[in-house]
């Protein structure tokens, strides 16, 4: 007895004409990339920027502390500024508590110099 001819198994690898996969839903526009790219590198620019001027108070040679302080608050503004930057690109509100984050680099700063 012979056996009955039976169609061969489909392989799994290949792509099937009659059965495409599905697209996959869910990936980023470009606006949104381009979003994200400009605020991550805003923020990171103006953050070096901040932690420069820190790092310049730092060790500014002066014989009182007030110049120091004083380019330490600059610093402060500046890294403010920059993660407010970040929320402005992505259109939201620059007011929120975050803005916290753009002060470490001179809380840090002030430890040193005071």
């Amino acid at each position: 007895m012979s056996q009955p001819a039976s169609t061969p198994r489909r392989r799994r690898h290949l792509m099937d004409p009659n059965n495409p996969r599905p697209q996959v839903q869910g990936g980023m526009s470009m606006t949104s990339v381009q979003k994200w790219v400009m605020s991550v590198l805003a923020v990171t620019t103006i953050g070096h920027f901040s932690a420069g001027l820190v790092i310049a108070a730092v060790f500014l040679d002066t014989r009182g502390v007030g110049a120091q302080v004083a380019l330490d608050l600059i610093a402060g503004l500046v890294g403010v500024l920059g993660v407010a930057a970040g929320f402005l690109i992505h259109g939201r509100r620059p007011f929120t508590p975050w803005l916290v984050a753009g002060l470490i680099p001179a809380a840090i700063g002030l430890y040193y110099i005071l």
